[in-house]
């Protein structure tokens, strides 16, 4: 049994899909009333990742756990999942965290993930991947009024990572010790341009999408209404004063699974219903 957290969301929401595939037996965390919005076949467990307490019993049993980063009460959590006789953990942490710069609220929160994990005893393997191809769903409002989409940070180039490799790493990680131990960075097998993914994502969908650079005057405005200042100031930190490389291209996903990653272009024709 493999307990797995956010499974919901899109690195989570992979996990579950990989193991299952892997015919795993998975047991997943959601919120009250998420119950359905996992695939058959998993055990829905009821909890909050800030309540640890929530779902402590349903750590037992299971044999690795699959958990996010930024919880303040981790050492709580990783407490009960070592007490509950969890044999390992993977954590999803950030490309953000081997900088080790705590000046930035976002590396900072995946730097303390990772040195509550390594101070719990637990056997580990950090997951530290670039931005997810998943993120160009949050395109989709723009998508729904036209076939303009605005982004920021149109001139840096993200070897974004397929959902589904980063949770083949993790499910390899889970389900042996091959990885323990190990804090792997992972990317994708280009960079490109926010402009080229809108590109290859127009050509999934049949449509002639165009693409805008916002300023950074505005997409500070813009993302300052969606989130704390202090994860603004980070994210241009990462990307217009440049203090982390998500740019070049890591051969470690190839190297654990022994194939070439996914390409955004290969992402968005699997997932071109998602847009419409």
């Amino acid at each position: 049994m493999i307990f797995v957290t956010g499974a919901t969301g899109n690195a989570g929401g992979a996990v579950v899909r990989a193991l299952l595939a892997g015919e795993q037996p998975v047991r997943a965390l959601v919120r009250a009333g998420r119950e359905s919005a996992v695939p058959a076949g998993v055990e829905p467990v009821v909890g909050d990742l800030n309540r640890p307490e929530t779902f402590a019993d349903a750590l037992v049993g299971a044999r690795g756990a699959f958990l996010l980063s930024g919880y303040e009460r981790m050492r709580e959590l990783l407490d009960q999942v070592r007490v509950a006789g969890v044999d390992r953990v993977v954590l999803l942490s950030s490309s953000a965290a081997p900088g080790g710069d705590m000046s930035n609220a976002v590396a900072r929160y995946h730097i303390l993930s990772e040195r509550a994990v390594r101070e719990s005893r637990l056997p580990w393997t950090f997951l530290q991947p670039n931005s997810l191809m998943s993120n160009a769903l949050r395109w989709l409002p723009q998508l729904r009024q036209g076939d303009l989409v605005r982004a920021p940070f149109a001139d840096v180039a993200i070897a974004t990572i397929d959902p589904a490799d980063l949770a083949a790493v993790a499910v390899r990680a889970l389900t042996t010790d091959e990885l323990q131990g190990g804090s792997l960075r992972l990317s994708g097998p280009e960079a490109l341009y926010p402009a080229d993914q809108v590109r290859m994502l127009g050509a999934a969908l049949g449509r002639e999408l165009r693409f805008e650079a916002q300023t950074n005057e505005h997409a500070r405005e813009e993302m300052g209404a969606a989130m704390p200042a202090e994860y603004v100031e980070a994210f241009f930190s990462f990307f217009v004063d440049g203090t982390i490389d998500e740019t070049t291209v890591l051969p470690t996903v190839r190297d654990v699974l022994g194939r070439e990653p996914g390409t955004f272009e290969a992402w968005a024709a699997a997932n071109a219903g998602s847009f419409r």
